[in-house]
């Protein structure tokens, strides 16, 4: 990084006081969870506060967690009861708010992050540099890759300008405005979306890459599938606008039955009348913006 990026880093950090607290969700991640951790304990700039919530984990989880609370002031943990099964999207925001009722009053930037994900040493003293490059910008993240074989490849189911759900950071303004974190799937891409109706914009560092130990949706039942016509359906989307939306997650996850399941999820929903997550005015954005 050059003088001139370190020193304008510094200048954020001194006018800003600026706090970061990132909250991390985690259930049965023993493979994965030290890796995160320590990665974070790792990072050229530290964050002022670490709230891992452990939704009731049955491996070895909670030991490693315990470790690096007792080590480090910062790190902090959260422990809930699992009560219904994974449900994608939901559970994880809903785990991610016990987190947040944690958090620092006057934290400036809030992260939430997964478990199985290894930042860069650089990755906050990168994510810095970009809400200092601009007072608008509301959420950044870098890249997300997979290894394949013996490589890293870009996690190609978005595009590298498209921040992402496990590596998120946003300005606590931008966080407030757009009403939080939705509970339910697809709160990664509202989230984006009502983020511009307010009048933010999201940045990434496509340079800057973030190892994804667990591949987006590997697990997905059909079930879970559905849930993505659901999100459709909260998001005031047409039946039109969703089947042009399902049709393209289907090729990019090259999984034809996809744009069945996510069709069913939506007529279900909208027969149960199920609660919409955005007002008629921020849904009417969102489906001009997919238009």
């Amino acid at each position: 990084m050059s003088p001139e990026v370190t020193a304008k880093i510094l200048s954020y950090l001194r006018r800003t006081c600026l706090k970061i607290t990132i909250i991390i969700p985690v259930y049965n991640e023993q493979a994965h969870i030290e890796h995160m951790l320590g990665s974070l304990v790792g990072q050229t700039i530290k964050p002022s506060q670490v709230i891992i919530v452990d939704d009731n984990s049955t491996d070895n989880t909670p030991s490693i967690i315990k470790k690096y609370v007792d080590t480090y002031p910062w790190i902090t943990t959260v422990n809930t009861h699992k009560t219904s099964k994974h449900s994608p999207g939901a559970k994880v925001i809903e785990a991610f708010y016990k987190g947040y009722e944690k958090c620092d009053l006057d934290a400036q930037l809030i992260g939430k992050f997964d478990a199985d994900i290894i930042l860069p040493s650089n990755y906050l003293e990168k994510m810095v540099a970009i809400f200092a490059s601009g007072n608008l910008v509301g959420i950044a993240s870098g890249n997300l890759y997979i290894k394949k074989r013996d490589t890293w490849i870009f996690e190609n189911i978005s595009e590298k300008t498209k921040v992402r759900g496990p590596i998120k950071l946003y300005k606590k303004e931008c966080f407030e405005a757009i009403g939080g974190l939705k509970k339910s799937i697809g709160w990664d891409t509202v989230d984006v979306l009502l983020a511009g109706f307010h009048g933010w914009k999201t940045k990434t560092d496509p340079l800057l890459q973030v190892k994804h130990l667990k591949a987006t949706g590997n697990a997905y039942t059909s079930g879970a599938k559905q849930k993505q016509g659901e999100a459709f359906y909260k998001m005031r989307y047409s039946k039109t606008l969703t089947r042009i939306a399902a049709l393209k997650l289907a090729v990019s996850k090259k999984d034809p039955l996809f744009y069945l399941h996510c069709m069913q999820g939506y007529i279900i929903s909208k027969k149960q009348k199920q609660p919409f997550i955005v007002s008629k005015q921020e849904g009417e954005f969102l489906s001009l913006i997919h238009i």
